[in-house]
């Protein structure tokens, strides 16, 4: 089964969204944490949503893949970039991240066909 990556990105802003109408002084400082951590400062905020992807597919999230790979495209990651930060998910999360790492060059492949 295909996973359409567009749809699991809505979803995830959907359960999200809920999360924020039901939690809304914790989602409000987690939204905050992750503005802060990723602009850009002595790591770009490409570099940072490049690990980001990497940890993900480490952990073995989908929605972390795509909501961190639809940043990543925004703040212009290559092909190429995404496909070595793969390279490192796989050396650290092993066998398992090689799984994570093919559904992850799946989500930028449609993010960046929209």
């Amino acid at each position: 089964m295909n996973t359409n990556w567009t749809d699991k990105l809505q979803n995830l802003k959907k359960t999200t969204g809920t999360l924020a109408s039901s939690s809304p002084e914790t989602m409000k400082i987690f939204g905050s944490l992750a503005l802060t951590v990723t602009k850009d400062g002595a790591l770009s905020k490409k570099n940072k949503e490049l690990m980001a992807i990497a940890i993900s597919i480490c952990i073995r999230c989908e929605d972390c893949i795509a909501y961190h790979m639809q940043n990543a495209i925004k703040a212009q990651a290559s092909r190429e970039e995404v496909i070595e930060s793969i390279n490192v998910a796989i050396e650290m999360g092993g066998g398992p991240s090689t799984v994570y790492g093919g559904k992850a060059i799946a989500a930028y492949e449609e993010f960046t066909r929209a």
